[in-house]
């Protein structure tokens, strides 16, 4: 018996951070002007810049790929016991944890620049650029609680699911343009962004890639749809920035959805492609590392750009020129490399310093009654204080944004205080034993059956991680099933024997 990874999930989420946190750099203009720092996005000032989107937007592979890693995780827990209180505690706690740290630093940052007499323009500024990425939390967040509904739903009515939240994404577009109803908009952060993730649980069984025809199709039908919505629709080409009249992120739109469709359609029908190449060792142990960095790189990614601005544009040693011109693009690529060179070793000291709160618990106390609805309560604070932040950042108007951290704090003592996570087992199922497939669900592989998940991978750095580390990405580690190797291929996936250390883990 051997177990099976798939290599592309992790594949897809290193390039997908590496496609941010590019995107934020070079869209995000930083200069300092009359004593004040300004950030501006590049968008408004170069229109030939909102094709480039097409490339840079990749959270939607976020979504796939925290779909397919959700479904593994909450499939194995559940078949060995575990409830839902324990497993969303879980989840939520690997992404709270290394967020409160973030948070906590910023903050006290703020307090820092406020104390020092810092300008209250620029400490706003500089406070909304390192939290503008924290929207992305939230929206996850809703989406790991509401995981074990959801998978319900889909191993019953299967790719029905996604297409009804599709269908209602387009009626929600429709009442917030034609009846001019722009909060009903917000019910797309669900519709829109909960159908990419639904997708994530057809990949992981197989549903959407077996017949290969449906990945084609759904790649064929996006592109169908996001060029009759640009040419003939109100949605513009842009698939990042806010838009003039009508956006494609703020809340997202129909059109973003068919740009994911043929997105993730795009992806999975290089999968085969993919896994031949990460079938070499030496490239797979670099993504292995890199991927338990991805976590700490999307918090911090923002930082660089604010110390290299305060570090060379108030002392003239780095010319401003206008965005959009000629001198504006050939620095962009030196820019780049900076930011870069600044990041890198930040990111090897976060993660040495990051070592001794891996250990913290995501859950401490007895259970009881009140552990579900306390878990539930936590959330509650948590996900609308992480929205605000990322609206109005860490220091709107100059002040300490002290009720959305204080909510946020709160929320995250009551996650911790809802109860231990229940223990179970490892593996509560003989080797071999496969699982019958849901039924209406595609084919799977033969014999597939889902287990616990792998120990985690090196780090950046290339140490090897204590215990408990597996927050520090923004997934457990997407694996595949237990299958039998005289009835399923490894089509290129890596594959080894239970309980041994593959490439780039450690026992």
């Amino acid at each position: 018996m051997r177990a099976e990874r798939n290599r592309c999930a992790d594949l897809l989420r290193v390039c997908a951070i590496g496609a941010v946190v590019l995107g934020h750099w070079l869209l995000i203009d930083v200069t300092f002007r009359d004593g004040r720092l300004s950030g501006l996005d590049a968008l408004d000032y170069v229109g030939w810049a909102r094709w480039v989107t097409l490339l840079l937007q990749v959270m939607p592979v976020f979504f796939l790929v925290g779909g397919f890693a959700n479904a593994v995780s909450w499939q194995a827990r559940r078949e060995q016991g575990e409830d839902w209180r324990s497993w969303v505690q879980g989840r939520a706690a690997r992404l709270l944890w290394p967020t409160a740290m973030y948070v906590a630093v910023c903050a006290f940052a703020v307090v820092a620049a406020r104390i020092a007499g810092a300008d209250s323009a620029v400490l706003a500024r500089a406070g909304w650029l390192v939290a503008l990425h924290l929207w992305f939390l939230p929206v996850y967040l809703l989406l790991i609680a509401l995981t074990p509904l959801l998978h319900a739903a889909h191993r019953r009515w299967g790719l029905a699911v996604p297409a009804v939240m599709a269908l209602g994404a387009a009626g929600v577009d429709a009442l917030v343009l034609g009846a001019r109803l722009p909060l009903v908009g917000f019910m797309n952060y669900l519709l829109v962004w909960g159908s990419m993730h639904q997708w994530g649980f057809a990949w992981q069984d197989g549903t959407l890639t077996s017949p290969r025809w449906r990945c084609r199709a759904l790649a064929a039908g996006g592109v169908v749809l996001l060029a009759a919505l640009l040419g003939w629709g109100p949605f513009p080409v842009d698939m990042i920035g806010a838009g003039t009249r009508v956006g494609n992120t703020s809340p997202p739109s129909i059109a973003l959805l068919a740009f994911a469709a043929a997105q993730t359609g795009l992806l999975l029908m290089a999968e085969p492609a993919l896994l031949r190449l990460l079938a070499r060792p030496g490239l797979w142990r670099r993504i292995s590392r890199f991927n338990a960095a991805v976590m700490t790189v999307y918090l911090w990614h923002m930082v660089p750009v604010i110390l290299v601005a305060l570090a060379l544009y108030p002392t003239g040693l780095a010319p401003q020129p206008a965005i959009g011109t000629a001198a504006w693009l050939a620095l962009r690529l030196p820019w780049v490399a900076l930011l870069s060179a600044v990041m890198i070793p930040l990111v090897l000291v976060l993660l040495r310093a990051q070592r001794p709160l891996l250990r913290l618990p995501a859950g401490v106390g007895p259970t009881g009654w009140w552990s579900a609805p306390l878990l539930v309560c936590g959330l509650a604070f948590c996900l609308p204080a992480l929205a605000v932040l990322a609206i109005g950042g860490f220091a709107p108007g100059g002040q300490l944004a002290v009720l959305p951290l204080t909510l946020c704090a709160v929320g995250l003592l009551a996650v911790v205080c809802s109860g231990r996570p229940r223990q179970v087992p490892r593996r509560t199922k003989a080797l071999g034993t496969p699982s019958s497939p849901p039924p209406g669900r595609g084919r799977p592989h033969p014999g597939r059956q889902t287990t616990p998940p792998h120990l985690p991978a090196r780090d950046f750095a290339g140490r090897a991680p204590v215990k408990n580390r597996a927050w520090a990405d923004f997934e457990e580690t997407p694996q595949l099933a237990v299958v039998s190797t005289e009835t399923a291929p490894t089509n290129g996936r890596d594959q080894h024997f239970p309980g041994r250390p593959q490439a780039g883990q450690v026992p």
